[in-house]
């Protein structure tokens, strides 16, 4: 994907810890055409060698950013319609109808996403639906069934 076509969808990672779940995400964002926002601070460094040690040898093809501040992220993505995916959702993401374009937010690994993010708009939080002897999924995992229950509803990839 280019860096100056439209990404088909946006992945924010609030505050990620683990580099190896970023880097599974990023390669998933790369396979279907999204673009991968990460807010610091991060839980690994961005340089050459911790990317590598991470798997993520096809970074150069990932359309992505790091910024500040969530806020940040929000601003510039004003005009689209965020989804923020969390345990504590009662909406199933089955139940939702995705766009191209569409923001999908994750916390972190280790704390999720803060209660002041999940009770802004509660009507766009979206879970995966789990027993309750799971605690939670890997954040991987979730991002990644995310993004492909969205390529599937738009049909499939461009």
């Amino acid at each position: 994907m280019s860096s100056s076509s439209e990404p088909l969808m946006h992945v924010v990672l609030y505050q990620p810890d683990i580099p190896q779940n970023t880097g599974n995400i990023g390669r998933t964002c790369v396979a279907v055409g999204a673009k991968l926002w990460l807010v610091r601070p991060l839980g690994f460094k961005l340089d050459a060698k911790h990317l590598r040690r991470a798997g993520m040898d096809y970074w150069q093809h990932l359309n992505w950013e790091a910024v500040d501040s969530l806020q940040e992220v929000q601003e510039r993505l004003s005009d689209r319609t965020w989804w923020k995916l969390t345990k504590f959702a009662t909406r199933l993401l089955w139940d939702a109808e995705f766009e191209p374009g569409h923001v999908f937010l994750f916390g972190s690994e280790s704390n999720g996403l803060p209660p002041s993010v999940r009770d802004a708009s509660p009507e766009c939080n979206l879970k995966l639906p789990m027993y309750e002897e799971v605690r939670s999924l890997n954040l991987a995992s979730t991002a990644n069934t995310v993004m492909y229950e969205a390529v599937r509803q738009f049909g499939g990839l461009p």
